[in-house]
């Protein structure tokens, strides 16, 4: 008898999915993708064709009234994960979300309760954290490996301007850098220092051009001891995604932090010591520690807690930059 599986539901055919977290499902131990819902059957169905996905439906509503799926992935625009994760909970769906999890932290309140109320799990889409080299560096760190943190400094950008069109350049549906890759350093730091924090001041580049959302931001995050991210992120730069921890005695690269291979770099008194960890796909991590959860009842990685410490940070950025002033997130 094979083992259970936990049978998704894709709720829209956006890119991501098509990339990278239905391939990450599908490669997974345990799970399978079992169906897929788009506002147009047409489109749906040429998208299952092309993933090999056993079902297609020409609504949401559809896939959720299916009682052969377990769990949806929503990557939907981001003003949209608030309403369908209601609808999903409602229907008994566990959801995983793409990041960030909602606009504003009263949205994810509400999301998590209606989650908390239903009996059902929800995560937020941020594959890179199930890496083992994350675990491995939080280690080093606690184990003092490179002294004392002094801070920490991530980049995200990528140059995505010339597609006008594109969902991201809507401010009123969460657009923008920040939420979409400045996200993704703002994470990585409060995983890696086991902290909350105190206050973050932005500036940004807002572009008339792409609807007046943040195409270039750069900020600092504070956290406890003088210790702070630096980052900056932006739709509109040539790409990288590099994140550096600075310690009294050492630091730690990651040449490719969220996206690309798994290895990191250990700088001590001018020696290099490359770590070449197993790269293992992360969306298929992912999905599997979903499935534990919803298998055998394993607490999720990332509780609801971390999904409000998040977006509180991130939407704090974003404030920072609309306001120009520094804002406290505590």
């Amino acid at each position: 008898m094979s083992e259970k599986k936990v049978r998704w539901g894709i709720m829209s055919t956006a890119s991501i999915g098509k990339r990278s977290v239905i391939p990450g499902i599908q490669e997974s131990n345990r799970n399978t993708v079992e169906a897929v819902a788009s506002r147009s059957l047409e489109n749906a169905q040429a998208y299952a064709n092309e993933l090999v996905i056993p079902k297609a439906y020409g609504s949401y509503e559809e896939l959720l009234d299916d009682p052969t799926i377990d769990a949806v992935y929503i990557p939907l625009p981001n003003h949209l994960h608030k309403e369908w994760t209601l609808k999903a909970a409602k229907a008994g769906k566990h959801i995983l979300c793409e990041k960030p999890i909602a606009l504003d932290e009263n949205e994810a309140e509400e999301m998590i309760l209606a989650c908390e109320n239903a009996g059902v799990i929800l995560a937020e889409a941020y594959m890179y954290r199930h890496q083992k080299r994350y675990e491995d560096i939080k280690k080093l760190i606690s184990d003092g490996e490179i002294g004392d943190i002094r801070s920490i400094h991530g980049v995200f950008t990528f140059n995505g301007a010339e597609n006008t069109g594109n969902i991201r350049f809507t401010k009123e549906w969460g657009g923008g850098s920040i939420y979409d890759v400045g996200c993704y350093p703002i994470s990585a730091a409060r995983f890696l220092l086991d902290e909350e924090p105190t206050a973050v001041t932005a500036h940004a580049f807002f572009s008339p051009e792409h609807g007046d959302v943040d195409m270039m931001a750069s900020g600092i995050m504070e956290f406890s001891n003088g210790v702070a991210l630096t980052f900056d992120c932006g739709m509109w730069a040539e790409f990288r995604n590099e994140l550096e921890i600075l310690g009294t005695k050492g630091r730690i690269v990651m040449k490719a932090a969220f996206l690309g291979d798994q290895s990191y770099e250990i700088i001590k008194d001018g020696n290099t010591e490359k770590v070449l960890d197993e790269n293992i796909n992360s969306y298929a991590l992912q999905a599997d520690n979903f499935a534990e959860a919803v298998l055998d009842g394993k607490p999720i990685k990332f509780p609801a807690s971390d999904i409000l410490h998040n977006i509180r940070a991130v939407k704090g950025a974003l404030t920072s930059a609309e306001k120009q002033e520094r804002i406290l997130l505590r």
